[in-house]
């Protein structure tokens, strides 16, 4: 509890937003460094004012801290600080990432995220084509992010949980007070293999104005954003917005010409968005956010998976070890394994006449060590 106090203390500090909360930090190292450095040292940090440095050197510990992190506890919930090793990677770069998340569940699922959001009230042709899009992306190892709305968000989870995959719901609200109410259950489903998170306190409730500033965090947090069905005046397309602020990809799903819901969408593709049909769409899109190095478990069982292919050459079996179960772009099996492109691309054609090696759509290859046909 001891190291948790301090990140509530700043927190409650009047003036000190994320931005400058980040800062902080990454200037002291820590909370407890920022409110024990001298004034001096404090005017030193951009954006914070001789009134904030005042503030700080006057504030206590505020005493619902306490109770709050009790209650985390109590009911089972984890408080996660910007400076865990389970924080999200991608969500600390952004300039103004939450001080502290409380999680239901476990950030282990928030690594390689791709960020799917939507229309409140989709068509048919919509939540269809979200639950799908997303059993397809989890299938692939992606980890399937959202806001756990009604419609295109609530698909995107389910069709996630359908094939086991991972995804990872970001409220509005705190995690005493689940919203939609309705979605209470799917929000069980998703902390069993996943994660709840929220910026909000626990018992906050889902104010109006919390939704445009969660939307920061599951853009943030995700190497992608995917916005599958919007009108023009959608909260989705904010998403997509501060996904294109933090340098991030935007994807959006085409509709009908004909639906109003598709109008967001289309003018996101007017604007530059990569119109996507299927998972490999977004797969080709994303390159070095999905590179996955191999565990040493993995590496066990490399003289295993050679030994489903005879007759690889030596250079055939480093590119084979090279691959696995997601696709890689070549460029950066290239990188990987610093042989010329032209060989490489000869060495990957004799992989795939044996039968060890699946060429997909935009020069992803992937190994067909699951059947060893």
């Amino acid at each position: 509890m001891e190291t948790l106090r301090p990140w509530f203390h700043l927190k409650s500090v009047p003036g000190i937003g994320n931005h400058l909360f980040k800062r902080l930090v990454d200037r002291f190292g820590s909370p407890q460094g920022a409110l024990a450095a001298s004034p001096e040292d404090l005017l030193e940090v951009e954006g914070i004012s001789r009134r904030v440095v005042d503030a700080m050197r006057a504030s206590k510990p505020p005493a619902a801290a306490v109770a709050e992190i009790d209650a985390v506890r109590k009911h089972g919930y984890r408080i996660v600080t910007l400076n865990d090793a389970d924080y999200p990677a991608l969500l600390r770069e952004i300039p103004d990432p939450p001080p502290v998340l409380y999680v239901n569940g476990s950030l282990a699922a928030a690594e390689r995220c791709i960020a799917v959001v939507g229309s409140r009230n989709a068509t048919p042709y919509g939540v269809a084509t979200a639950r799908q899009l997303c059993a397809e992306l989890a299938r692939l190892g992606l980890t399937v992010v959202s806001g756990m709305a009604l419609g295109i968000d609530t698909a995107a989870h389910e069709g996630a949980l359908s094939v086991r995959g991972r995804t990872v719901a970001v409220l509005g609200s705190g995690l005493n007070q689940v919203y939609p109410p309705e979605n209470r259950r799917l929000a069980e489903r998703i902390a069993a293999g996943g994660a709840v998170i929220s910026e909000f306190a626990l018992d906050n409730g889902p104010d109006a104005h919390h939704f445009p500033i969660r939307n920061r965090i599951i853009s943030g947090m995700s190497c992608g954003t995917v916005v599958v069905e919007a009108t023009r005046n959608s909260g989705s397309l904010i998403t997509a917005r501060l996904a294109a602020e933090q340098n991030r990809e935007v994807f959006a799903v085409p509709g009908s010409v004909q639906s109003f819901k598709s109008m967001g969408t289309h003018t996101l593709i007017k604007q530059g968005a990569k119109l996507v049909e299927n998972a490999q769409d977004i797969i080709c899109e994303l390159g070095q956010f999905l590179v996955n190095p191999p565990s040493v478990a993995a590496a066990s069982g490399d003289a295993s998976r050679i030994a489903k292919h005879d007759g690889l050459t030596a250079e055939e079996s480093q590119v084979f070890q090279a691959l696995g179960p997601y696709p890689l772009h070549i460029d950066e099996l290239v990188r990987r394994l610093a042989i010329d492109a032209g060989r490489l691309s000869a060495i990957l054609l004799n992989l795939e006449l044996k039968g060890a090696a699946l060429q997909l759509p935009g020069k992803l290859f992937q190994a067909t060590e699951d059947n060893g046909s």
